[in-house]
């Protein structure tokens, strides 16, 4: 981290600076054997994330994704490290990121809602990297506004019967089970949205196409065809789909802004580097004040992203409950600040920045996706204004 003061920092404690030091360690050793370069955006792809989760959860990484009483850090998440996670993977790779992320995200709905067999079924196999999650909840036309969900879950006996379809689903085709959102009534909106746990091998389950992006991660659409799901795979209770989605998103937006602070500390050093480097006019880039007014800005950037981040880790780690506000000011701030420190890395970098393969133009593409997923910037601001008013007298 190009922050040498940053673990000191009083939202972490000693188990948290111990956690980023070794996964530093681990990032810097083991991670170039795990996810080589050309692997990481070709056809090896898929298999490179694979050996990615197995290598996370062997390494107790993945511990950090799971509650105690199934091999976790904590009673129920330890966002701290999470963030921590997330930040430093982001910094080296990624893919490693994604790997990451997806395991904690996949699984939440289990840790948060799941009762004690669904727990110990999946959990610990989720913390060793055994079993490899996904959160399956978009839709075409259902994005931002999950209560235009259409994917329909009919019971039938002690089974429901799931049609329909998902998009923008990471890990679609590599997952060993899904957390999959539908609605098992007639009434449209939020309020008969229900929550199940489907393992892969579910007959009427199947990938209908993987998606391309710019910055390439396992990413696809499911498809739902008369798909039984026994009714004990539910989780939480009928109609508590939203609830369940939202409170998994209250732990999961704040690991997102992470990731985005991850990219914009690689694409700091990588400007910082250049500018002392690169020469202009017999002078070094680093010598411009046009290039230091950059660096200031990138640097308060940085800072105060991370602020945001782990002041939301913290206060969730510590005083539980929802943190909406502070989780989707991270997520917004991190990730809108995120996407204008690599541009101006880019800038610093002139024509080089926009070669294929320099690393700030694959943070470039890295980040943007960033700003869309997980709520939006857009749908983050409105969050943010409905808790500022929340409890006013107007």
């Amino acid at each position: 981290m190009s922050d040498a003061t940053f673990l000191d920092w009083p939202f972490l404690d000693e188990s948290h600076r111990a956690f980023a030091a070794s996964l530093e360690v681990w990032a810097n050793t083991t991670l170039p054997e795990v996810c080589p370069e050309d692997e990481a955006h070709g056809p090896a792809m898929d298999q490179t994330a694979r050996r990615l989760v197995t290598a996370l959860g062997q390494a107790g990484f993945l511990r950090a994704a799971i509650p105690a009483a199934h091999g976790g850090r904590a009673k129920d998440f330890d966002v701290r490290a999470l963030c921590l996670g997330r930040e430093i993977l982001a910094r080296h790779a990624g893919l490693a990121d994604f790997a990451f992320a997806m395991q904690g995200l996949g699984s939440a709905a289990i840790t948060l809602f799941g009762n004690e067999q669904q727990q110990a079924r999946y959990l610990p196999k989720v913390g060793t990297g055994e079993m490899i999650a996904a959160f399956a909840i978009s839709e075409a036309d259902a994005g931002s506004d999950v209560g235009a969900m259409t994917t329909k879950a009919v019971l039938d006996g002690d089974h429901y019967v799931i049609d329909g379809a998902k998009t923008w689903i990471s890990n679609a085709g590599l997952a060993d089970f899904y957390t999959v959102f539908a609605r098992i009534g007639d009434e449209p909106g939020a309020k008969t949205l229900a929550a199940f746990v489907v393992d892969a091998s579910t007959p009427g389950l199947s990938v209908s196409e993987r998606i391309d992006v710019i910055a390439p991660h396992p990413l696809g659409s499911l498809k739902f065809e008369n798909m039984r799901v026994p009714a004990a795979n539910m989780l939480g209770k009928p109609g508590d789909g939203f609830k369940v989605a939202m409170s998994v998103l209250d732990v999961f937006r704040t690991t997102v802004g992470a990731a985005a602070l991850g990219f914009a500390r690689r694409a700091m050093d990588e400007a910082l580097a250049r500018s002392v480097k690169r020469k202009a006019f017999g002078s070094r880039l680093a010598d411009f004040q046009l290039i230091q007014a950059k660096i200031a800005d990138m640097a308060v950037a940085v800072d105060t992203s991370a602020l945001l981040i782990y002041r939301s880790a913290w206060t969730k780690d510590t005083h539980g409950g929802r943190v909406t506000r502070e989780a989707s000011m991270a997520k917004l701030w991190a990730t809108e600040q995120a996407q204008m420190v690599i541009d101006q890395a880019v800038q610093i970098f002139g024509g080089l920045g926009v070669i294929s393969g320099m690393m700030v133009e694959q943070l470039y593409r890295e980040i943007r996706a960033l700003r869309i997923y997980e709520g939006t910037s857009e749908i983050q601001k409105l969050v943010i204004a409905s808790k500022v008013y929340e409890g006013l007298t107007l």
